[in-house]
């Protein structure tokens, strides 16, 4: 079972935020996932809040994270 950690869609409709989860690759974007690790808000300036001590866990498990999680990780790192 490959474990990817991407983003969740949720809100209304034009006013998005997103769950930065752990799921596996072949789960619907909206689907069920294993854990959720934090939350980014595009609409608030880039709010986001990421539990890097769990990131970390499941990027030495397997986890392979999208190229939006990887920006966002290291936006979470600077901060």
């Amino acid at each position: 079972m490959a474990v990817h950690i991407r983003l969740t869609r949720m809100g209304k409709a034009k006013q998005p935020y997103y769950r930065i989860v752990v799921v596996d690759s072949r789960a619907p974007r909206d689907g069920a996932y294993i854990e959720s690790l934090g939350y980014y808000h595009p609409t608030e300036d880039g709010k986001t809040s990421l539990d890097l001590g769990r990131y970390e866990e499941w990027v030495k498990k397997g986890a392979i994270p999208t190229p939006v999680v990887k920006n966002l990780v290291k936006k979470a790192k600077r901060a």
